[in-house]
């Protein structure tokens, strides 16, 4: 390939042509309106605009898309994640078009695309799933029966998307109905597929993901996992690989589990299987991203190997250049997703201008970001500024190096989860390694970080204070001693 279209935008847009320009290759952007001026249309070799802002009318505008690259010469098309990504449609008519989609192939897209189909898959590997149906229902009265056998909570989940949408947890049986309901209207509005199931509640859930990699001649491995429980709304913001509750023989177990779950659909490029784990260290899989992964950085800090550049290797025929046992875990790293959020209100958007913005930088730092002083967050589309991640040679080390960096990032104009961050990882839970999914539920509050900064500013009011003294002290006024010099008059 000489040339790659990046359909994406924003900082995954610009990670990937980064990468792209390091192999020798071409790179064309595509932006909307809004994001005419953004750092990855100006990095770009060639930026072509789809149209207006709304990514209904850009970004998920496959047929412009396609046009572009016949137009442009473009022989294959990275999709990022989101938008795109992981729309079997879209890669087929890729390929269809005679360009090669930089991804896993359409039929292997649309099986882990559901839910339902991936367990069917799946199950046939004796690889361990949550007790509960593996097909669509919308009757009650069998919703009920099945909720009676497998015992409540129970958890009504959509079987198309992500991102915690179509998803309810149910206590009670009087709360069956109300809920379900909702489940499928939420499915139905944000992925056009009401199909729901239901499956047992695992109350103290971790969020355990495996990565794999995958050629066309056979060859598949896994490296190793990533913990992503610190979530809120379902979806994650802080992630680090290793986890630190694996052991060696447990991270084996689930690689190969993983493993066997690529081969199940004939998968090929980067995949991420996810897997869900209960206090017990007893863990079940949940489904397969079909796609490169928000939290990939923190993988390639402890693997020293670029996902994207194995994705395109792979996309133009290439066998992978290493086996499992080449693989090995260095260090460790920790990655936290900077949103343009308030963390003091619910976490809700903030939208703005970036009046400062200057990131950190040093050993073992990455920021993958697309912003600049001065730009304006968009409405349009996720408010993800950057990802922060760092890496040490232990997790203690990471951690330390992600609470520096965090006090190096300043932006202003806008709210950030930067202090939630901070929040994070200086929390006992965390620190300890004893936390689940419910840590946002279970330990934080607004509150929390509101007394936080109320300490620091007295602190820093007293710095200061301590510090104007000491001037004062040190620079005395010269003293006006009498002499029998007289004043000459002009």
């Amino acid at each position: 390939m000489k040339k790659i279209l990046v359909a994406n935008r924003g900082e995954i847009a610009l990670r990937i042509m980064r990468t792209i320009r390091k192999m020798g290759i071409q790179t064309v952007a595509v932006y909307s309106e809004a994001d005419r001026h953004s750092p990855h249309v100006l990095f770009a070799d060639e930026a072509v605009c789809l149209g207006a802002a709304p990514s209904s009318q850009s970004y998920l505008n496959g047929e412009k898309i396609i046009a572009c690259c016949k137009d442009l010469g473009v022989e294959g098309i990275h999709p990022g994640y989101g938008f795109l990504s992981e729309n079997a449609d879209f890669a087929q008519k890729v390929e269809d078009a005679g360009i090669t989609f930089i991804g896993p192939g359409p039929e292997a897209m649309r099986v882990m695309g559901s839910k339902l189909a991936a367990k069917e898959c799946v199950k046939k590997y004796d690889i361990p799933m949550v007790p509960g149906i593996d097909e669509a229902i919308e009757d009650i009265g069998i919703a009920k029966e099945i909720a009676g056998k497998i015992g409540y909570p129970v958890l009504i989940k959509a079987s198309a998307g992500g991102g915690g949408k179509g998803m309810r947890i149910v206590e009670k049986e009087a709360d069956l109905e109300e809920q379900m309901q909702r489940a499928i209207s939420e499915a139905t509005s944000s992925f056009g597929d009401g199909s729901v199931f239901i499956e047992k509640y695992v109350t103290s859930p971790r969020h355990i993901e495996i990565q794999v990699l995958a050629d066309k001649f056979g060859n598949t491995v896994h490296l190793f996992e990533r913990e992503c429980s610190i979530q809120r709304r379902h979806q994650k913001v802080v992630e680090e690989s290793p986890s630190s509750i694996l052991t060696p023989e447990l991270r084996k177990k689930m690689g190969e589990a993983a493993v066997m779950v690529a081969k199940s659909c004939n998968y090929t490029s980067t995949g991420t299987v996810e897997f869900l784990m209960d206090d017990k260290l007893n863990f079940y899989f949940l489904e397969m991203n079909t796609r490169l992964q928000v939290e990939h950085p923190v993988t390639e800090m402890i693997t020293g190997i670029d996902l994207v550049e194995e994705q395109i290797k792979i996309a133009r025929g290439e066998k992978l250049g290493f086996a499992q046992d080449d693989l090995s875990i260095n260090g460790h790293s920790v990655e936290l997703r900077v949103y343009a959020e308030d963390p003091l209100n619910n976490f809700l958007p903030s939208i703005g201008t970036l009046t400062t913005y200057s990131k950190p930088a040093g050993d073992g730092i990455r920021v993958d970001d697309a912003y600049e002083e001065g730009m304006t967050i968009p409405i349009y589309y996720d408010p993800m500024i950057a990802k922060l991640v760092t890496h040490g040679h232990n997790r203690a080390e990471a951690i330390q190096k992600m609470k520096e960096a965090i006090k190096a990032y300043k932006i202003e104009g806008v709210s950030t989860t930067l202090p939630f961050g901070t929040f994070v990882f200086e929390h006992d839970a965390f620190l300890s390694g004893m936390f689940d999914t419910h840590f946002v539920k279970n330990h934080y509050t607004p509150e929390k970080i509101k007394e936080k900064q109320k300490a620091n500013a007295e602190i820093a009011a007293m710095v200061a204070l301590k510090y104007l003294i000491e001037q004062q002290t040190r620079i005395r006024p010269v003293e006006h001693k009498t002499t029998s010099w007289k004043r000459r008059l002009a």
